[in-house]
């Protein structure tokens, strides 16, 4: 599956009836953590039915039928998966947890009759994103997204107080800056004027004081003769971390302060995979099989770390586990 880079407009959900094919599918996905809101994700019927068929281990081609119960479930948990994964993405762009609830999905069909839920958000003006989805040779479509007006301000509102934006906008003021300031001119030195050959200058004769003391001549500025100060220059020397001290023979001290943490014991019995046919085809009295054959060690887990094996025992009313042998690496 292939999304391409998004296009926003606006729109309103009569301009939608009217440029949209119908019937088509709304998924409302609800924000509870970080946002407060909704947006409604927007796909065509026949796109549910190719993906909720490859979902369900199908070639994508097994689109004849009414849509069902079962396709809006699937189509459900995979825009589930993906609105997740954008939740994410946003969470580390504005700095701050974003999580939604589960999806829902109905089958709109704007030549019939109009749900009531429809109806209120009908006038309203939406930010329109659209995405162009291509599934090999399946589907060439657009999935739309809308998001009401207010709502996506608030986003956008959230995103330039982020860290990041910030971050970014300081920096394109600087690039703008660096670009709107002129080159400095280059400044043409003056050819110096031919001076006049030195005259000799007339012998002098220093007065004498009434000491008997000749006044000594004008000297010279101390600037030009101090000579420059000595800058001591050494190698640096780091510490080396080569050899590693060893603190085998060393007891733990203060070991007692963390033997009450309490840690997650788990008993796993086994594990499999099913598909999402065959999970929606659950239903009490359904037989798993697990990749663990009878009587094999089951595996004991502390904080999900696999750390030994044992066998399932009962203990009066209640079940245990008897630890044989314990995982050393």
């Amino acid at each position: 599956m292939d999304i391409t880079t998004p296009t926003v407009s606006y729109t309103t959900l009569e301009d939608l009836a009217n440029d949209s094919s119908t019937p088509c599918v709304f998924i409302y996905i609800s924000y509870k953590a970080g946002l407060e809101g909704k947006n409604i994700l927007v796909l065509k019927e026949r796109d549910v039915k190719v993906i909720t068929d490859l979902m369900m281990g199908g070639d994508g081609t097994n689109t004849e039928g009414e849509l069902t119960d079962l396709h809006l479930s699937a189509i459900c948990e995979a825009m589930n998966q993906m609105m997740g994964s954008a939740s994410t993405s946003m969470s580390s762009m504005i700095n701050d947890v974003v999580d939604i609830s589960p999806p829902t999905a109905t089958r709109v069909d704007f030549a019939g009759e109009v749900s009531d839920e429809l109806q209120e958000l009908s006038g309203q003006t939406f930010a329109l994103v659209s995405f162009r989805m291509v599934i090999g040779d399946l589907v060439d479509s657009q999935i739309m997204q809308l998001y009401p007006l207010e709502f996506a301000r608030t986003i956008y509102q959230r995103f330039l107080g982020s860290p990041a934006m910030e971050d970014k906008v300081a920096e394109d003021m600087a690039q703008s800056q660096s670009v709107a300031q002129p080159a400095p001119q280059q400044v043409v030195q003056p050819q110096p004027q031919p001076q006049p050959a030195p005259q000799p200058a007339p012998t002098v004769q220093q007065p004498v004081m009434n000491n008997g003391m000749a006044m000594a001549p004008a000297q010279q500025p101390m600037y030009a003769t101090m000579p420059a100060p000595d800058v001591n220059i050494q190698p640096a020397q780091f510490q080396s971390f080569s050899q590693v001290p060893d603190l085998s023979g060393i007891a733990p001290e203060n070991i007692d302060l963390i033997m009450d943490v309490p840690l997650e014991v788990t008993v796993e019995l086994g594990r499999t995979s099913k598909s999402i046919k065959e999970i929606l085809d659950f239903s009490p009295g359904t037989i798993i099989e697990l990749d663990k054959l009878a009587g094999e060690p089951v595996d004991v887990l502390v904080n999900g770390k696999f750390v030994a094996k044992g066998e399932v025992v009962v203990i009066e009313e209640s079940f245990g586990i008897r630890v044989t042998e314990i995982i050393k690496e």
